[in-house]
């Protein structure tokens, strides 16, 4: 079995579990990928590793049968990026915080690499956004899972968003800014914004406006096989898009344009993992002594 590593600082109370799962893969002769950022931090904690290959670059990652992710949601999101089309399947391993998309405690790592070698899981395929535009803004990872984003930059005046839906007119957002979430991004961004939670299998987008003037625009479900486009406008002439936890300045004369992404991001879910019971805890629903 071949499986890449992506994953980012590691915290003291994690050094122990991470250790533990370099040596469970050691002893099932896995063929190991580091990504070069991430081995510089298993360099600086001590973990022991047995001569892993390294990659610098997502096109340099070989022929996984997985990719394990060590973080939290946005590490997750930084390995999407690795893993593009090829759509290697995604083991989160949790030692972040909230933990809606990496839902494998960093205890159950050993448990986990059991589950995947006898086949005891299953894929959670969850679509992605696609960014289109004239210019290359996001320097070719044009892709996301939770949500693209417009947002003012530098004034604390507002701005207008024009957006379209199949090129035809939807409405002018007058906005801090403007969010349109996958199913998977409902948690995130957009449910702060007031967008409703959307099971992630729905094949749908959330359009929710940041801190609207009009207080009745409220969050708006669509297809997502609609491709939804925006006109800016403002007192300003460059504003904030932003793809997951990507984000970069743009002029307003920018052609901009969202659609789903034609590949998936393919998460692994352990037998008995449920996607309500995750809602459920990290959402806190039902914590109430009357319950």
């Amino acid at each position: 079995m071949k499986i890449a590593i992506h994953g980012r600082n590691i915290k003291e109370h994690t050094k122990a579990f991470v250790q533990e799962m370099f040596d469970e893969l050691s002893s099932r002769g896995v063929e190991i990928q580091i990504s070069e950022t991430y081995n510089g931090f298993l360099e600086e904690a001590g973990i022991q590793r047995s001569n892993p290959l390294v990659y610098r670059y997502a096109q340099e990652i070989f022929d996984a049968n997985f990719i394990f992710s060590l973080g939290g949601d946005g590490t997750l999101l930084e390995t999407i990026t690795h893993v593009g089309k090829r759509e290697i399947p995604i083991v989160g391993i949790n030692t972040g915080r909230l933990g809606f998309l990496a839902t494998i405690s960093p205890p159950l790592v050993k448990s986990a690499i059991h589950n995947l070698f006898n086949g005891y899981y299953t894929f959670d395929d969850r679509s992605l956004i696609s960014v289109e535009s004239d210019k290359d803004v996001f320097e070719g990872l044009n892709f996301g899972l939770n949500e693209f984003t417009i947002t003012k930059r530098d004034t604390s005046s507002m701005i207008v968003v024009h957006t379209y839906i199949d090129g035809e007119y939807l409405n002018s957002y007058w906005a801090d800014g403007l969010i349109v979430a996958t199913p998977t991004g409902s948690t995130g961004y957009s449910l702060s914004c007031g967008g409703p939670v959307v099971l992630p299998q729905s094949s749908n987008f959330i359009i929710a406006p940041v801190s609207p003037h009009n207080l009745n625009v409220r969050p708006l479900v669509v297809s997502d096989n609609s491709v939804i486009s925006f006109e800016i406008e403002g007192r300003s002439k460059n504003y904030l898009v932003s793809l997951d936890s990507r984000s970069k300045v743009v002029e307003q004369t920018i052609q901009i344009a969202v659609k789903k992404e034609n590949f998936k991001a393919r998460l692994v879910k352990m037998n008995g993992d449920n996607f309500l019971n995750t809602l459920r805890n990290k959402l806190n629903w039902g914590m109430d002594t009357r319950n």
